[in-house]
């Protein structure tokens, strides 16, 4: 059986999932430091973990949040049914997540693969350009320059970035082997934009702007992501050499289960606390609010103040929230980071995203229509306002589940200042177009859900999309647990979350991230992984991402 690409890397490529795996444990603390209160800011899947292994290392994590449980894992129920959600965060997870898919399995939640264009989940597939509609059910059923398209971008990537190689050592675990492909990537191409890396490469250079922009609108895997082209291609590359973009599934009954069962959950060979203990019982069935002030107090703890203007003391820290909070909504001393830190934190820049659902009596779309011997309804690629359309069989006698439409940055913005109701209006609208002879609406069943991850003071964005000259930024957040350096005064505070991770919008650099913080944590605290299983701080030396010169 040959190895499976996993996100190993490409930047920092430590084993996360074989740490996490390992009868060893995390790692050990001293006896006297069982109980240690450690603040975590940020209750999402980054928040957590976090708090789950500080656990279990023997630590009293304390969870601050200021909204809902589980973060962009939201899964929003549409009123009076049990379990039939609108995913409005993240909803796609790839099998490459290995690490995130460790504690899915720990948690026994099911997946199923996800209905993406072109995929047999899917059934059927629609992609309508300029006024052009094709019904597909697999790639070979679409038009000559669609394949022309994706073999340039194959080529591409092969020919620019050693993607067969790269892939070849991920898929080994091949550490030396990345870093001597990757490492002068970043090099060459931190200031290097997606759509740079299309325009110019000598596979698309010579083929017509119709093949670049149909890219733009189908893109590969998930669909079209021109939306991303003007940022870093560095960001790109690491998504499709982790094969991030391809074979995902569905949480089934919504992803938001994941952070709350973590938060249930009673591990087993916890150190310090009895059998029993999990997240909930250690905080009384509740987490803390809001957090609205970071200090630092003078016998070197933390001050964590919260929405009530009750302040505790902590000897430690881990922020995951939205890294743009520390300016906006936390007052955080600025002596706690450097400025270095401060101007990524703030210079960290963000996408904008909207979804719009609605339930439907039943899955009507997996019935071959009797005189075309089609589905009526597919998934649905358009250059029209829904951009993106996806749909959701639930099981038979129960009802479905449409989105009617996916966006991002500008068209995200299109629909802000709409109500649910106005953006379902024009989803249908521009749908109608589409399936003239389809009545969606006779389908429909209650109101739509909708969001806007922009128009949420907790979010203020989708998540991280980083430009070129971004990387030392990136770097400087990703590898902030690494505090052996730092003034005493910059020490004991961490931050995780996806947007300091090297793949924004995936949970698994959340997770990834999260780890980083416990080992920082777990280092901080004098305590220390076992030899036979070192952390990613004891293997950063090694392993660490290119350093640019400043």
């Amino acid at each position: 059986m040959s190895a499976a690409v996993s996100v190993f890397g490409p930047d920092f490529p430590f084993a996360y999932d074989d740490w996490l795996a390992s009868a060893e444990g995390l790692g050990a603390l001293k006896p006297s430091r069982f109980g240690t209160r450690v603040a975590v800011v940020g209750a999402g899947v980054s928040g957590m973990v976090t708090a789950y292994e500080l656990m279990r290392l023997g630590l009293q994590p304390v969870l601050f949040e200021a909204g809902r449980m589980g973060g962009r894992l939201r899964s929003e129920r549409f009123p009076n049914t049990n379990d039939v959600v609108a995913e409005l965060g993240g909803m796609r997870f790839p099998e490459s997540a290995t690490t995130f898919n460790h504690y899915v399995s720990l948690t026994g939640l099911h997946t199923q693969p996800f209905p993406n264009p072109l995929t047999e989940a899917a059934l059927s597939t629609v992609i309508d350009l300029s006024g052009e509609t094709l019904y597909a059910e697999n790639a070979d059923d679409l038009p000559s320059i669609y394949k022309e398209v994706a073999n340039a971008w194959q080529q591409a990537l092969n020919e620019e970035a050693s993607f067969k190689p790269l892939q070849e050592a991920i898929k080994n675990r091949d550490a030396a082997g990345i870093k001597a492909l990757w490492d002068p990537l970043v090099y060459e191409w931190d200031d290097r934009t997606f759509y740079d890396f299309v325009s110019t490469s000598n596979a698309f250079k010579n083929l017509s702007f119709r093949h670049r922009e149909i890219f733009g609108q189908v893109g590969f895997g998930t669909g079209g992501w021109d939306s991303d082209f003007r940022n870093t291609m560095l960001e790109i590359l690491r998504v499709v050499l982790t094969a991030c973009d391809d074979h995902q599934s569905l949480i089934v009954g919504g992803a938001e289960q994941l952070p709350r069962k973590l938060w249930q959950h009673e591990p087993e060979n916890t150190a310090h606390w009895p059998a029993g203990t999990s997240l909930s019982s250690l905080h009384k069935g509740a987490t803390r609010g809001a957090v609205t002030a970071i200090t630092r107090a003078n016998n070197n703890t933390f001050a964590v103040t919260d929405q009530y203007n009750s302040t505790e003391s902590f000897d430690a820290v881990v922020v995951c929230c939205q890294s743009w909070l520390l300016t906006t909504s936390i007052k955080t001393d600025e002596s706690l980071f450097s400025q270095q830190h401060w101007m990524a934190l703030d210079r960290t820049s963000y996408m904008q995203s909207s979804k719009t659902f609605v339930m439907v009596d039943e899955a009507f779309w997996t019935k071959r229509d009797e005189k075309s011997g089609r589905y009526p309804m597919s998934m649905t690629l358009t250059d029209r306002l829904t951009r993106g359309t996806y749909l959701f069989d639930n099981g038979p006698d129960r009802p479905g589940v449409i989105c009617l439409t996916y966006t991002w940055m500008a068209d995200a913005l299109k629909m802000l200042p709409l109500s649910a109701e106005r953006r379902a209006e024009l989803a249908l609208s521009a749908l109608e177009k589409i399936y003239p002879d389809l009545n969606i609406r006779r389908h429909i069943v209650g109101h739509p859900i909708t969001v806007s991850w922009e128009d949420d003071e907790n979010f203020l964005g989708a998540f991280k999309g980083a430009l070129p000259g971004h990387y030392r930024y990136n770097r400087r957040m990703y590898t902030h647990f690494m505090q052996q350096d730092f003034p005493s005064s910059q020490t004991g505070i961490f931050l995780a979350g996806d947007d300091v991770s090297w793949t924004p919008g995936w949970a698994e650099g959340a997770v990834q991230t999260a780890l980083n913080a416990v080992w920082g944590v777990l280092n901080h605290l004098g305590g220390e992984t076992h030899t036979t299983n070192p952390g990613p701080g004891d293997q950063f030396e090694q392993l660490q991402p290119v350093q640019l010169p400043e």
